[in-house]
């Protein structure tokens, strides 16, 4: 959903908006409004990482926190029974970026409102009356989509209490037999035995590691920790949740210690040609693409961190030790390939945000580069990070393992380079010692002209930028940290990368020598549709099955 309908819904929102100075005293009919016992009586959508926190909290121990990811926007609610015709006033006490609060099937017009209190913590509250036949609301809050994690406690529903069938507040009993064993020098893995429900199904189960924030673990009762430092002892907890968020108590603490470490990963040798693939899609997988063109390196998109924050997951929701996955990849390096795993991207939550520290965030790299098995690392920045940060890790993780490391950024015109944000960070590399591939997005910046020459402009314009960065380098050494990254077929914004756009802009990158050609992406290789549509699995033009990844394949670096 685009900022248009965001303003849309604020604007309707806004006119009802209450921000209380303290808490009311009220007749509170919710049930755990204070998230003092877990999440009981309260539901959250799947991918929310929903979890209670014990800091930030606004009253009590205990908050809730939430983080929106793709098309969730990390929804918590609860039903309650309410008398007919009658008034209500609904409050919470909120943090984060965007944060909605409301009240459905109120038989009448359903109350919301939002606010941006971010660190701080701000009280929304909104009034409504039931219908004549309404016996039951639901009360919910939630973030909203990209805008990160978000926190509520001390949620009020003031008014007469309803009948009813109370909500379900018995918790599953606890998972029994935990075993910690096949020990690698990066990754434990867990096992124990399945608990039960009054409900009769287990909605989740939870890791803690050391006794920190929980992980899902999914309804599987088996979770391998990867990303784990050498020779070093940690301890698991395991809890069971059920749909209604009910949480048992966690599991004895149980320890494990990882092998020896045998060194960071193999870096597979330089990178030149390498696509973009989305490792979300189940297709196309790696071996079936490298089947299929001869291809055998690709760039995976993207990792991010999942809804417990610095931990490293595809597209935010996916372990990045699936198994689906991980299996792909390793098969790939059985053939002689390798990959390069890209950050960031067009969406987030990114680690370059979630990671509070430079340690945090090198160690969110390591996790990543250790359970896929490579040492090339791109970040492809698309929106604001604190490059200070993100240089630091990233200077200390080719320090102790000489990892290539690229930058892939916006392109702010033909004739001007990448964006001046993106310059920055660049500068800042350079003034720590890091040495870094520069790739700018050849996609979706204004032009005039032919499209191939306007990619090729905008190529030259980005080495005349680097030759500000790196004066005291060659322009044959300045073109060999150069990138080339199109996006093949019709472009977000209206652009069109033909095949001969493609040709025109491979001839120039093999007669300069750059470092490396990419393109996003493999799934879009193929004339699935050739109506000019942008689409994740086609092209939008007219075109051969993986005649793009051909094309490239003259790349001769």
């Amino acid at each position: 959903m685009g900022l248009r309908k965001l303003v849309a819904v604020a604007v309707l929102a806004l006119s009802g908006t209450m921000l209380v100075a303290s808490p009311a005293q009220a007749a509170n009919i919710t049930t755990n409004p204070g998230f003092e016992n877990d999440l009981a009586g309260w539901t959250c959508t799947a991918t929310s990482g929903a979890a209670v926190v014990s800091s930030p909290v606004h009253g009590g121990t205990k908050a809730l926190q939430a983080t929106p990811a793709g098309n969730d926007t990390a929804r918590c609610q609860q039903t309650v029974s309410v008398k007919p015709s009658s008034s209500y006033t609904l409050s919470a006490w909120v943090r984060g970026g965007y944060v909605f609060l409301g009240a459905t099937g109120t038989g009448t017009t359903d109350p919301s409102t939002w606010g941006t209190p971010g660190a701080s913590w701000t009280q929304l509250s909104r009034t409504f009356t039931t219908g004549a036949s309404t016996t039951s609301v639901t009360v919910y809050v939630n973030g909203w989509y990209g805008q990160g994690t978000y926190q509520a406690d001390d949620f009020v529903l003031d008014g007469a209490a309803g009948g009813g069938t109370p909500p379900d507040t018995t918790a599953p009993t606890v998972p029994a037999n935990l075993a910690v064993g096949s020990p690698t020098g990066s990754s434990l893995s867990l096992t124990w035995g399945a608990s039960t429900d009054n409900s009769g199904s287990i909605g989740r189960y939870e890791v803690s590691r050391d006794n920190g924030t929980p992980v899902s673990a999914g309804t599987s009762t088996t979770y391998t920790a990867s990303g784990l430092s050498a020779a070093t002892s940690y301890g698991f907890r395991v809890r069971a949740c059920d749909g209604a968020g009910n949480c048992s108590a966690y599991t004895s603490s149980v320890s494990g210690r990882t092998n020896t470490d045998t060194g960071p990963p193999p870096s597979g040798g330089t990178i030149r040609y390498a696509p973009y693939i989305d490792i979300t899609m189940t297709t196309p997988s790696l071996t079936g693409a490298a089947a299929a063109t001869g291809v055998k390196n690709y760039t995976l998109a993207f990792a991010l961190g999942d809804s417990s924050g610095c931990n490293p997951a595809w597209g935010g929701t996916i372990p990045i030790n699936d198994s689906r996955i991980i299996n792909d990849v390793k098969a790939l390096q059985a053939q002689g390939g390798q990959v390069i795993v890209a950050t960031g991207g067009a969406m987030g939550p990114y680690l370059e945000h979630v990671c509070g520290t430079s340690a945090s965030l090198l160690a969110a790299y390591k996790k990543v580069l250790d359970t896929v098995g490579t040492n090339h690392l791109d970040v492809d920045v698309e929106a604001s990070i604190d490059a200070n940060k993100v240089n630091a890790a990233l200077k200390q993780l080719q320090t102790e393992r000489g990892t290539t490391i690229s930058y892939t950024l916006r392109i702010q015109g033909q004739d001007y380079g990448v964006d001046p944000f993106s310059l920055s960070i660049l500068q800042d590399a350079a003034a720590k010692g890091l040495n870094v591939i520069v790739n700018p997005m050849l996609m979706n910046f204004g032009y005039s002209g032919n499209w191939g020459d306007a990619m090729i402009a905008a190529a030259q314009a980005t080495l005349g930028q680097m030759k500000t960065v790196w004066p005291s380098k060659s322009d044959a050494q300045l073109r060999k940290l150069l990138g080339l990254t199109p996006m093949i077929g019709k472009n977000d914004t209206g652009m069109t990368t033909t095949q001969a756009d493609v040709r025109k802009l491979l001839a120039w990158a093999n007669t300069n020598h750059v470092a490396f050609v990419g393109f996003w992406s493999s799934a879009r290789d193929n004339g699935g549709c050739t109506g000019g549509q942008v689409s994740p699995t086609c092209s939008g033009i007219s075109q051969s099955s993986w005649e793009f990844t051909n094309i490239f394949k003259g790349f001769t670096g």
